[in-house]
């Protein structure tokens, strides 16, 4: 499962095997799949990560933003693609700010690598039998 944000990227859930000693589980993390423009991102570092061609992307639901914000759904649809090509030509221009995702976690740019960290209570919430196998690989 996952939602899509045009021109930023894509948060997914993932399910991943870890063999701990004899046992394998199986656990749920949050993974960032970045969506920006590679040329925008010239001396910028960031991980690759891959989702599954199995997994249910949805692209973000301005409808139900709009009926959680009151905010009408064109004005709050502009709002986000603004701030997002607004990130995106910061990161451009080496203006290195984080942005912050409620509930989920931040994406920041340090030393030229761009990370995506989720907030613990993000990943233990996803996994409740192997969170620190999860945190671990997060």
């Amino acid at each position: 499962q996952g939602v899509f944000l045009p021109g930023l990227g894509t948060f997914a859930v993932v399910q991943e095997h870890f063999q701990v000693e004899e046992e394998v589980l199986m656990a749920r993390r949050p993974v960032f799949q970045l969506g920006i423009d590679g040329a925008c991102l010239q001396e910028v570092m960031f991980q690759t990560v891959t989702i599954p061609g199995d997994a249910k992307i949805k692209p973000l639901n301005y409808q139900w933003l709009s009926k959680t914000t009151s905010l009408p759904r064109h004005i709050l649809k502009d709002c986000i693609q603004e701030t997002i090509l607004l990130y995106s030509l910061q990161l451009k221009n080496r203006q290195h700010l984080s942005f912050t995702f409620k509930d989920i976690g931040v994406l920041s740019c340090q030393n030229d690598i761009l990370c995506m960290r989720f907030y613990y209570d993000c990943v233990t919430g996803l996994e409740s039998k192997a969170s620190r196998i999860a945190l671990l690989h997060t």
